[in-house]
Protein backbone atom coordinates (compact mmCIF):
# COMPACT_ATOMS: atom_id res chain seq x y z
CA UNK A 1 0.00 0.00 0.00
CA UNK A 2 0.89 3.34 -0.71
CA UNK A 3 1.95 5.38 1.97
CA UNK A 4 3.06 8.94 1.83
CA UNK A 5 6.81 10.35 2.94
CA UNK A 6 7.12 12.90 5.52
CA UNK A 7 10.65 15.19 4.83
CA UNK A 8 10.79 14.96 8.42
CA UNK A 9 11.91 11.74 9.47
CA UNK A 10 11.75 10.21 12.66
CA UNK A 11 9.97 13.19 14.33
CA UNK A 12 13.03 15.32 13.37
CA UNK A 13 11.29 18.16 13.03
CA UNK A 14 14.50 20.35 13.33
CA UNK A 15 16.98 17.71 12.28
CA UNK A 16 20.35 17.99 10.84
CA UNK A 17 20.48 19.00 7.44
CA UNK A 18 20.53 17.00 4.48
CA UNK A 19 24.15 16.82 3.52
CA UNK A 20 22.93 15.39 -0.06
CA UNK A 21 20.83 18.58 -1.34
CA UNK A 22 23.31 20.39 -3.47
CA UNK A 23 21.86 23.87 -1.81
CA UNK A 24 22.99 22.22 1.57
CA UNK A 25 26.49 21.68 0.34
CA UNK A 26 26.66 25.32 -1.32
CA UNK A 27 25.85 26.77 1.81
CA UNK A 28 28.11 25.07 3.86
CA UNK A 29 31.06 26.19 1.33
CA UNK A 30 30.01 29.73 1.20
CA UNK A 31 29.39 29.85 4.87
CA UNK A 32 33.21 28.42 5.41
CA UNK A 33 34.93 30.40 3.12
CA UNK A 34 33.30 33.42 4.66
CA UNK A 35 34.49 32.69 8.12
CA UNK A 36 37.80 31.96 6.42
CA UNK A 37 38.21 35.58 4.48
CA UNK A 38 36.49 37.12 8.24
CA UNK A 39 39.89 35.40 10.16
CA UNK A 40 42.06 36.58 7.36
CA UNK A 41 40.58 40.06 7.43
CA UNK A 42 41.76 39.75 11.24
CA UNK A 43 44.71 38.75 10.95
CA UNK A 44 46.25 41.34 8.53
CA UNK A 45 47.30 44.52 7.84
CA UNK A 46 47.29 44.86 4.60
CA UNK A 47 45.37 43.73 1.43
CA UNK A 48 48.47 41.51 0.18
CA UNK A 49 48.24 40.10 4.13
CA UNK A 50 44.61 38.94 3.84
CA UNK A 51 45.39 37.52 0.26
CA UNK A 52 47.97 35.58 1.52
CA UNK A 53 46.51 34.59 4.78
CA UNK A 54 43.57 33.41 2.65
CA UNK A 55 45.74 31.22 0.80
CA UNK A 56 47.45 29.61 3.71
CA UNK A 57 44.01 29.09 5.15
CA UNK A 58 42.69 27.30 2.19
CA UNK A 59 45.84 24.91 1.98
CA UNK A 60 44.25 23.21 5.06
CA UNK A 61 39.81 24.21 4.97
CA UNK A 62 39.53 23.03 1.45
CA UNK A 63 40.36 19.35 1.84
CA UNK A 64 39.20 19.08 5.48
CA UNK A 65 35.62 20.39 3.80
CA UNK A 66 35.37 18.06 1.22
CA UNK A 67 36.68 14.77 2.49
CA UNK A 68 33.97 15.97 5.44
CA UNK A 69 31.08 16.58 3.18
CA UNK A 70 32.05 13.61 1.12
CA UNK A 71 31.78 11.41 4.46
CA UNK A 72 28.64 13.12 5.49
CA UNK A 73 27.32 12.40 2.57
CA UNK A 74 28.48 9.09 2.37
CA UNK A 75 26.74 8.84 6.41
CA UNK A 76 23.54 10.84 6.06
CA UNK A 77 21.07 7.29 6.20
CA UNK A 78 22.96 6.21 9.06
CA UNK A 79 22.89 10.00 10.45
CA UNK A 80 19.09 9.73 9.87
CA UNK A 81 18.68 7.13 12.91
CA UNK A 82 19.64 9.78 15.56
CA UNK A 83 17.96 12.19 17.38
CA UNK A 84 19.29 15.90 16.79
CA UNK A 85 21.25 16.19 20.10
CA UNK A 86 23.25 12.31 19.11
CA UNK A 87 23.70 13.35 15.38
CA UNK A 88 24.91 16.88 16.28
CA UNK A 89 27.34 15.64 18.18
CA UNK A 90 28.40 12.28 15.84
CA UNK A 91 28.95 15.43 12.91
CA UNK A 92 31.03 17.26 15.09
CA UNK A 93 33.22 14.10 16.16
CA UNK A 94 33.62 13.41 12.59
CA UNK A 95 34.72 16.97 11.05
CA UNK A 96 37.44 17.04 14.19
CA UNK A 97 38.25 13.56 13.44
CA UNK A 98 38.99 14.56 9.53
CA UNK A 99 40.28 18.21 10.48
CA UNK A 100 43.21 16.99 12.89
CA UNK A 101 44.22 13.99 10.95
CA UNK A 102 44.86 16.05 7.60
CA UNK A 103 46.80 18.33 9.74
CA UNK A 104 48.82 15.84 11.77
CA UNK A 105 49.39 13.95 8.11
CA UNK A 106 50.31 17.36 6.69
CA UNK A 107 53.37 17.87 8.38
CA UNK A 108 55.30 20.84 7.40
CA UNK A 109 52.99 21.96 5.15
CA UNK A 110 50.82 22.81 7.97
CA UNK A 111 53.67 23.33 10.78
CA UNK A 112 56.86 24.74 10.32
CA UNK A 113 59.59 22.56 11.54
CA UNK A 114 61.24 25.12 14.37
CA UNK A 115 57.09 24.25 15.68
CA UNK A 116 57.73 22.17 18.73
CA UNK A 117 54.39 22.41 20.80
CA UNK A 118 52.64 20.29 18.37
CA UNK A 119 49.72 19.14 20.48
CA UNK A 120 48.27 22.40 21.12
CA UNK A 121 48.35 23.07 17.53
CA UNK A 122 46.40 19.84 17.41
CA UNK A 123 44.09 20.96 20.23
CA UNK A 124 43.84 23.99 18.08
CA UNK A 125 42.51 22.40 15.23
CA UNK A 126 40.18 20.40 16.58
CA UNK A 127 39.07 23.20 18.55
CA UNK A 128 38.54 25.47 15.53
CA UNK A 129 37.08 22.88 13.54
CA UNK A 130 34.56 22.25 16.71
CA UNK A 131 33.76 25.96 16.75
CA UNK A 132 32.79 26.18 12.88
CA UNK A 133 30.85 23.06 12.80
CA UNK A 134 28.87 24.24 15.34
CA UNK A 135 27.70 27.60 13.96
CA UNK A 136 26.93 25.94 10.94
CA UNK A 137 24.88 23.19 12.68
CA UNK A 138 23.39 26.01 14.82
CA UNK A 139 22.74 28.12 10.98
CA UNK A 140 21.00 25.54 9.48
CA UNK A 141 18.54 24.11 12.67
CA UNK A 142 17.80 27.86 12.78
CA UNK A 143 16.68 27.91 8.83
CA UNK A 144 14.74 24.71 9.55
CA UNK A 145 12.83 26.31 11.97
CA UNK A 146 11.93 29.27 9.89
CA UNK A 147 11.30 27.54 6.72
CA UNK A 148 8.91 24.92 8.94
CA UNK A 149 6.72 27.81 9.57
CA UNK A 150 7.09 29.04 6.24
CA UNK A 151 5.75 25.72 4.91
CA UNK A 152 3.02 25.04 7.02
CA UNK A 153 1.82 28.52 5.85
CA UNK A 154 2.16 27.68 2.24
CA UNK A 155 -0.01 24.66 3.27
CA UNK A 156 -2.19 26.57 4.51
CA UNK A 157 -2.44 28.56 1.46
CA UNK A 158 -2.56 26.08 -0.67
CA UNK A 159 -5.68 24.22 1.02
CA UNK A 160 -7.59 27.71 0.89
CA UNK A 161 -6.84 28.27 -2.68
CA UNK A 162 -8.55 24.41 -3.70
CA UNK A 163 -11.76 25.16 -2.13
CA UNK A 164 -13.00 27.80 -5.00
CA UNK A 165 -16.57 28.72 -4.32
CA UNK A 166 -17.14 28.94 -8.45
CA UNK A 167 -16.25 25.09 -8.69
CA UNK A 168 -18.34 24.03 -6.13
CA UNK A 169 -21.49 25.85 -7.38
CA UNK A 170 -20.81 25.10 -10.75
CA UNK A 171 -20.01 21.39 -10.26
CA UNK A 172 -23.53 21.03 -7.95
CA UNK A 173 -25.32 22.95 -10.73
CA UNK A 174 -24.45 20.66 -13.60
CA UNK A 175 -25.06 17.26 -11.61
CA UNK A 176 -28.34 19.04 -10.78
CA UNK A 177 -28.42 19.06 -14.70
CA UNK A 178 -28.35 15.67 -14.94
CA UNK A 179 -29.21 13.93 -11.56
CA UNK A 180 -32.89 12.96 -13.72
CA UNK A 181 -31.79 11.66 -17.03
CA UNK A 182 -28.66 10.15 -15.80
CA UNK A 183 -28.98 9.29 -12.09
CA UNK A 184 -25.94 6.80 -12.06
CA UNK A 185 -23.52 9.45 -13.65
CA UNK A 186 -24.60 12.28 -10.96
CA UNK A 187 -24.13 9.84 -8.45
CA UNK A 188 -20.39 8.62 -9.20
CA UNK A 189 -20.14 13.02 -10.11
CA UNK A 190 -21.28 13.55 -6.36
CA UNK A 191 -18.60 10.45 -5.22
CA UNK A 192 -15.75 12.35 -6.80
CA UNK A 193 -16.45 16.01 -6.10
CA UNK A 194 -16.46 14.35 -1.96
CA UNK A 195 -13.13 12.46 -2.68
CA UNK A 196 -11.71 15.42 -3.88
CA UNK A 197 -12.89 17.66 -0.99
CA UNK A 198 -11.60 15.13 1.38
CA UNK A 199 -8.25 14.14 -0.01
CA UNK A 200 -7.59 18.35 -0.01
CA UNK A 201 -8.90 18.92 2.97
CA UNK A 202 -6.52 16.02 4.75
CA UNK A 203 -3.86 16.20 6.59
CA UNK A 204 -0.68 17.21 4.04
CA UNK A 205 2.16 15.44 4.46
CA UNK A 206 5.65 17.01 2.66
CA UNK A 207 5.44 13.52 -0.50
CA UNK A 208 3.05 11.77 -1.58
CA UNK A 209 2.81 9.19 -4.36
CA UNK A 210 2.18 10.21 -7.75
CA UNK A 211 -0.90 8.08 -8.32
CA UNK A 212 -2.43 9.60 -5.37
CA UNK A 213 -2.03 13.07 -7.03
CA UNK A 214 -2.94 11.62 -11.13
CA UNK A 215 -6.18 9.90 -8.85
CA UNK A 216 -7.31 13.71 -7.32
CA UNK A 217 -6.52 15.11 -10.66
CA UNK A 218 -8.45 12.90 -13.19
CA UNK A 219 -11.63 13.10 -10.39
CA UNK A 220 -11.05 16.76 -11.11
CA UNK A 221 -10.97 16.84 -14.78
CA UNK A 222 -14.15 14.20 -14.35
CA UNK A 223 -16.31 16.92 -12.86
CA UNK A 224 -15.16 19.80 -15.42
CA UNK A 225 -15.48 17.51 -18.26
CA UNK A 226 -19.19 17.07 -16.56
CA UNK A 227 -19.77 20.59 -16.94
CA UNK A 228 -17.99 21.40 -20.07
CA UNK A 229 -18.73 18.46 -21.83
CA UNK A 230 -16.55 17.86 -25.24
CA UNK A 231 -15.06 21.25 -24.93
CA UNK A 232 -12.35 19.88 -22.40
CA UNK A 233 -10.05 17.28 -23.69
CA UNK A 234 -6.80 15.88 -21.88
CA UNK A 235 -4.15 13.92 -23.32
CA UNK A 236 -2.16 12.29 -20.18
CA UNK A 237 1.46 11.00 -21.57
CA UNK A 238 3.85 9.38 -18.68
CA UNK A 239 6.97 8.09 -20.17
CA UNK A 240 9.24 5.66 -17.47
CA UNK A 241 7.92 6.92 -14.54
CA UNK A 242 6.35 4.81 -11.56
CA UNK A 243 3.54 5.55 -9.78
CA UNK A 244 4.98 5.26 -6.10
CA UNK A 245 7.68 8.02 -6.93
CA UNK A 246 6.92 10.76 -4.35
CA UNK A 247 5.48 14.81 -5.54
CA UNK A 248 4.65 17.67 -3.42
CA UNK A 249 0.74 16.79 -2.60
CA UNK A 250 -1.91 19.46 -4.21
CA UNK A 251 0.70 20.21 -6.83
CA UNK A 252 -0.72 18.80 -10.38
CA UNK A 253 -4.25 19.87 -9.96
CA UNK A 254 -3.84 23.56 -9.35
CA UNK A 255 -2.23 23.42 -12.46
CA UNK A 256 -4.84 21.68 -14.63
CA UNK A 257 -7.21 24.27 -12.57
CA UNK A 258 -5.59 27.15 -13.76
CA UNK A 259 -5.52 25.49 -17.75
CA UNK A 260 -9.09 24.88 -17.41
CA UNK A 261 -10.21 28.09 -15.73
CA UNK A 262 -7.53 30.78 -17.26
CA UNK A 263 -7.30 28.56 -20.74
CA UNK A 264 -9.91 26.56 -21.91
CA UNK A 265 -12.67 28.36 -20.14
CA UNK A 266 -12.94 31.53 -21.98
CA UNK A 267 -12.11 29.91 -25.30
CA UNK A 268 -15.59 28.90 -27.45
CA UNK A 269 -13.89 26.02 -29.01
CA UNK A 270 -12.75 24.74 -25.95
CA UNK A 271 -9.02 22.87 -26.28
CA UNK A 272 -6.88 20.24 -25.10
CA UNK A 273 -4.75 20.30 -22.03
CA UNK A 274 -1.19 17.86 -22.25
CA UNK A 275 0.19 16.77 -19.15
CA UNK A 276 3.46 15.03 -19.74
CA UNK A 277 5.56 13.60 -17.05
CA UNK A 278 8.77 12.26 -17.22
CA UNK A 279 11.95 10.83 -15.79
CA UNK A 280 15.71 11.66 -17.01
CA UNK A 281 18.04 10.35 -14.74
CA UNK A 282 17.40 11.41 -10.87
CA UNK A 283 14.96 14.51 -12.16
CA UNK A 284 11.17 13.99 -12.75
CA UNK A 285 9.78 16.39 -15.10
CA UNK A 286 6.59 17.57 -15.10
CA UNK A 287 4.84 19.37 -18.29
CA UNK A 288 1.34 21.00 -18.76
CA UNK A 289 0.35 22.65 -21.29
CA UNK A 290 -2.70 24.35 -23.02
CA UNK A 291 -4.20 26.62 -25.60
CA UNK A 292 -4.94 30.07 -23.90
CA UNK A 293 -6.25 33.41 -25.96
CA UNK A 294 -4.06 36.13 -24.83
CA UNK A 295 -1.65 35.73 -22.24
CA UNK A 296 -2.36 39.33 -20.76
CA UNK A 297 -5.37 37.75 -19.76
CA UNK A 298 -3.71 34.98 -17.47
CA UNK A 299 -2.91 37.74 -14.45
CA UNK A 300 -5.89 37.05 -12.97
CA UNK A 301 -5.41 37.05 -9.01
CA UNK A 302 -6.42 33.23 -7.98
CA UNK A 303 -3.64 31.98 -10.70
CA UNK A 304 -0.79 34.16 -9.37
CA UNK A 305 -1.30 32.75 -5.87
CA UNK A 306 -1.44 28.94 -6.99
CA UNK A 307 1.55 29.23 -9.15
CA UNK A 308 3.05 31.00 -6.40
CA UNK A 309 2.24 28.44 -3.94
CA UNK A 310 4.16 25.65 -5.65
CA UNK A 311 7.08 27.43 -6.34
CA UNK A 312 7.22 28.34 -2.73
CA UNK A 313 6.52 24.80 -1.91
CA UNK A 314 9.28 23.83 -4.20
CA UNK A 315 12.01 25.99 -2.97
CA UNK A 316 10.97 25.22 0.06
CA UNK A 317 11.23 21.20 -0.22
CA UNK A 318 14.00 20.73 -2.60
CA UNK A 319 15.87 24.21 -2.78
CA UNK A 320 18.42 24.79 -5.93
CA UNK A 321 17.08 20.92 -6.82
CA UNK A 322 14.33 21.99 -8.19
CA UNK A 323 12.80 24.50 -11.12
CA UNK A 324 9.86 26.18 -12.10
CA UNK A 325 9.53 27.46 -15.93
CA UNK A 326 6.73 29.20 -17.11
CA UNK A 327 6.44 30.12 -21.05
CA UNK A 328 3.32 31.95 -22.27
CA UNK A 329 3.34 31.84 -26.13
CA UNK A 330 0.50 33.32 -28.23
CA UNK A 331 -2.03 31.12 -27.68
CA UNK A 332 -0.55 28.66 -25.75
CA UNK A 333 0.47 28.39 -21.85
CA UNK A 334 3.35 26.14 -20.94
CA UNK A 335 4.34 24.90 -17.10
CA UNK A 336 7.27 22.82 -16.18
CA UNK A 337 8.51 21.48 -13.53
CA UNK A 338 11.73 19.54 -13.09
CA UNK A 339 12.47 18.50 -9.37
CA UNK A 340 14.34 15.27 -7.62
CA UNK A 341 13.00 11.68 -8.34
CA UNK A 342 12.44 10.60 -5.04
CA UNK A 343 11.20 6.73 -4.84
CA UNK A 344 9.11 5.21 -1.38
CA UNK A 345 12.23 3.86 -0.44
CA UNK A 346 14.33 6.83 -0.67
CA UNK A 347 14.55 9.24 2.00
CA UNK A 348 14.39 12.92 1.88
CA UNK A 349 15.25 15.47 4.71
CA UNK A 350 14.78 19.03 4.57
CA UNK A 351 17.60 21.25 4.04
Amino acid sequence: MNKALSIRQNNRQYGLPNFRNLGTLLRILIISNTLALLQSLIMSNSWMDVAQHMMQINTLLTPVLFSSLLLLWSAQSWLNRFSYPRGALLVTSLVIAVSVSIYYLGGELYRPPEQLDNFFDLVRCGLLSAVVCGLLLLYFRLRSRILSRALSDARLQVLRARIRPHFLFNTINAVLGIVRAQPKQAEAALEDMADLFRMAMSDVQDLVPLGREIQLSKQYLALEQLRMGDRLRVDWQIRDVSEDVLIPPLLLQPLLENAVYHGIEPLTEGGSISITLSRSGDQLHLVVENPCPLCADLSHQGNRIALRNIRERLDLLFDVEASYQVECGKDFYRVEIVFPYVSRIKERLQP
